[in-house]
């Protein structure tokens, strides 16, 4: 049985995602779902695979743009609808698309490639590694206070309809994309992501709402969110379930978050994706009864070291030769010489006897931050050469805040 790998043309949408649903347990997504993949698809970078009329595999790619450390936004190929029926598994197909993305990220001068993982095993060895993680909370609003900072009572809140508020609120998300690494710079149509609100999904909870933050007339934040009313025995227990929550300083984030867990009727609130280190942690009466999670969230592959590693700043320092392993993408294997600090920097081939040893996976998952180098050394990834080396690269790396990525794709 012989099979094709080809560009997606827009005829053959239809039957490419029927695919890509069944692979990801066969639900049927909404109309309005189905009409916005299918509007933000770009076919020219979208692959199937295909065994006579049916399609088998399929693979797509977004055109990015992330923050890296230093503030800069990056292209970045955003990978995803990535599924393989079950009668064709273990032979190749995944490979196969795997190998023709990066070649053609590649041909098209994007230094990374990034994706969400639906399985995070499968994609180690084509290079990419986990870059941010994300947490969850489910927090007991009856008993879990929640501190503030001055200047919050200044600020208005008021109830608005979710659409009709999007260009306010996506201009408050665009002042913060390069604040924080792994945030991605939204192209037009992704808006309409943080607005939908298929009835099938809410799982018996509200339509999506919506608060803004106002100071002196002007929006500098939001929340998006539903309400899940319940009752028991003793009275009311709802939940609140928030999906969206930005501003532009630490009392607008306040105030948000104080009426998050003030709505009448409620005495839960859940969080998920949100970054690691956002500061209501630190304002709450009881941490453990938010009941944190952590996940694994955007997965990051170097596709071009050099060009990856001179697109960002580096806290510290730094002036260390990698000795790179990369099977996958052979063209980056070899010694690269990282000189730069937090102005800028230069990665370049080189001769030189190597300080560390270590896979391109290892610099994807330290690329944006988040992850110690010192960490993966501690677990036998990256190999010390030159004594001092791992502590200067490692301070190099890290970042102010952690990175994070806003929404899934």
């Amino acid at each position: 049985m012989t099979t094709d790998l080809r560009v997606l043309r827009q005829a053959d949408f239809d039957k490419w995602y029927e695919n890509l649903i069944r692979a990801f347990g066969g639900v049927a997504e909404s109309s309005e779902e189905r009409e916005l993949w299918n509007a933000l698809t770009e076919y020219d970078r979208s692959l199937g695979v295909w065994d006579g009329e049916s399609c088998v595999g399929t693979a797509g790619a977004f055109s990015f743009r992330v923050t890296v450390p230093g503030g800069a936004s990056v292209p970045a190929a955003g990978i995803t609808m990535v599924s393989v029926a079950a009668t064709h598994r273990r032979r190749g197909v995944l490979t196969a698309m795997m190998r023709r993305q990066l070649d053609d990220i590649r041909a098209g001068s994007e230094p990374l490639a990034v994706l969400t993982a639906s399985e995070p095993a499968i994609y180690g060895r084509f290079g990419y590694d986990i870059g941010t993680l994300q947490i969850s909370a489910e927090i007991d609003t009856s008993r879990v206070g929640l501190s503030v900072p001055p200047g919050t009572d200044d600020v208005r809140l008021r109830y608005a309809v979710p659409r009709d508020a999007l260009d306010a609120c996506e201009a408050v998300y665009a002042r913060l994309v390069a604040e924080r690494p792994g945030m991605l710079a939204r192209q037009p149509g992704w808006q309409r992501l943080g607005v939908l609100d298929p009835e099938g999904e809410r799982n018996g909870a509200s339509p999506l709402q919506c608060v803004v933050a106002e100071r002196d007339g002007e929006v500098v934040g939001y929340t998006r969110f539903r309400v899940k009313p319940d009752w028991g025995p003793s009275g009311h227990n709802g939940t609140v379930m928030m999906d969206d929550l930005e501003g532009l300083d630490p009392a607008v984030r306040a105030a948000l978050w104080r009426f998050l867990f003030g709505i009448d009727l409620t005495s839960t609130l859940r969080t998920r994706g949100r970054p690691v280190d956002e500061a209501w942690q630190h304002l709450v009466s009881d941490i453990r009864r938010c009941q944190l999670r952590m996940k694994d969230a955007l997965h990051v592959r170097l596709v071009d070291v050099g060009a990856a590693l001179e697109a960002r700043t580096y806290q510290a320092p730094v002036d260390v030769v990698f000795e790179v392993e990369d099977s996958f993408c052979p063209w980056n294997e070899g010694r690269w010489r990282l000189t730069g600090d937090a102005k800028g920097a230069s990665c370049v081939r080189t001769e030189d006897t190597p300080d560390l040893a270590l896979s391109v996976r290892e610099l994807a998952a330290v690329y944006l931050g988040g992850v110690s180098l010192a960490s993966l050394a501690a677990g036998g990834r990256v190999r010390e050469l030159r004594q001092g080396a791992l502590a200067e690269a490692s301070m190099a790396f890290t970042s102010v805040v952690a990175p994070w990525l806003p929404h899934g794709f």
